[in-house]
């Protein structure tokens, strides 16, 4: 069998660097979709040689604007030599503010990268997916989809539609080879997270039942399951992963 081709949107981040590790670990031939104006795309890749990760492909790609997708999609072929066989939907952001003080661009941009971006870049790849009569889409959510959140009015509204997408596409494609599964983490060890003041990330650890952050790689290997044969029975799931946090 020829290697398969996974792309990952947000490739670059702290949970989407894990799941490109790990896609990589398991055989897969991985492209890294980054926003064009992340300014040390040469430096990340760098860092993954260094720690053993020398052929992911890397291409820039604005996930809220269609021609960039469009555009993406074409490079990304055109560098792997194939079509891409793994979609993960992984690139998103937050901007918080409770609702009485959000502002209509904090809204416009949170629907536009975390749900518009869900048609628009999984448009480029799922007739050719269909067409092999296999293929794996894997959105990332978050538990703040699944059960909500104050102050994120915006966010909690485009990661529970992207499971609300998620299920819809999987019964337009289950006769089609090509399964689409969402994956909701709860909170995660990325950089980002550790940032936070220590005082309020231990109130945030405080709440979770097992008393820990989830590890980036966790969500990594979750997406490779998803990703193999053996997961081929398995399609519209929201697959929970917060430590107990919450339970649907």
């Amino acid at each position: 069998m020829t290697q398969r081709i996974a792309l990952v949107t947000g490739g670059m981040g702290g949970i989407g660097t894990a799941i490109c590790q790990k896609l990589t670990e398991a055989g897969y031939r991985v492209i890294a979709a980054y926003h064009p104006e992340y300014d040390q795309p040469d430096q990340w890749q760098e860092e993954q040689i260094a720690a053993g990760f020398k052929d992911f492909l890397c291409v820039p790609c604005d996930i809220g604007d269609w021609d960039s997708c469009v555009e993406m999609a074409a490079q990304a072929e055109q560098r792997a030599g194939a079509p891409v066989d793994i979609l993960v939907n992984n690139a998103g952001i937050t901007r918080d503010k409770m609702f009485a003080k959000m502002e209509k661009e904090q809204w416009d941009q949170v629907i536009s990268i975390n749900l518009n971006s869900m048609f628009y870049v999984t448009k480029q790849f799922i007739d050719k997916m269909a067409e092999r009569s296999w293929g794996r889409i894997i959105n990332i959510a978050s538990l703040n989809g699944v059960k909500g959140q104050a102050g994120q009015t915006n966010y909690s509204a485009a990661k529970a539609g992207d499971i609300g997408f998620t299920k819809a596409l999987a019964q337009e494609y289950a006769t089609k080879g090509i399964t689409v599964n969402a994956v909701a983490p709860g909170y995660v060890a990325t950089p980002m997270v550790m940032a936070i003041k220590p005082e309020v990330l231990e109130k945030i650890v405080g709440m979770i039942p097992m008393k820990r952050l989830a590890k980036p790689e966790e969500i990594g290997a979750l997406c490779v399951y998803l990703a193999s044969d053996l997961a081929g029975y398995m399609t519209g799931a929201t697959l929970n992963i917060n430590g107990g946090l919450h339970f649907q």
